[in-house]
């Protein structure tokens, strides 16, 4: 059974044929509604960063102690920590928005492992597991998000709505 199908711009149409993307069975795409002003996007920005700094830094700092008792030295490497990871996480995302595909996976993959070995260190493991669990955590982080990234961008790097 044939369906009659609007033209973008009449009562009925849709508004996305503007961007071409074509979603599932040709039809154009349409953005979807940002429901949050920009002021928000700003704070968020800023304070998504700091709040996950926050957290790596508290879990680093209690895994570097091991159940003994809550130190300024502790604490000090527990703030420490949180403004390394945040700024180093705000120069990658920064970074990341300026490469293709492949390199912003690849960059965002590294900084991960890194992370994530840099966790696991404070267990005091031996340095080759260290660096397996990192190159591990690495390759399967970039795998996903290479992934991600190629079903959501077109042929140029344009994100798709």
């Amino acid at each position: 059974m044939a369906h009659a199908i609007s033209k973008p711009g009449t009562a009925s149409g849709t508004t996305g044929a503007a961007t071409g993307a074509a979603g599932p069975g040709g039809t154009p795409r349409t953005p979807l509604p940002d429901v949050l002003s920009p002021l928000a996007h700003r704070v968020a920005r800023w304070a998504v960063p700091l709040g996950i700094g926050l957290v790596y830094g508290y879990w680093a700092a209690s895994m570097r102690r091991r159940g003994g008792p809550i130190t300024g030295e502790n604490v000090l490497f527990g703030f420490l920590t949180v403004i390394a990871f945040v700024v180093l996480l705000i120069a990658t995302r920064a970074l990341a928005e300026r490469l293709p595909r492949e390199g912003h996976a690849i960059l965002r993959a590294a900084f991960a492992g890194a992370a994530i070995g840099f966790l696991y260190s404070q267990s005091n493991p031996p340095l080759f597991t260290c660096i397996l669990i990192s190159v591990l955590s690495a390759g399967a982080i970039w795998a996903i998000l290479f992934y991600y990234y190629y079903t959501h961008e077109d042929a140029e790097g344009n994100r798709l709505p």
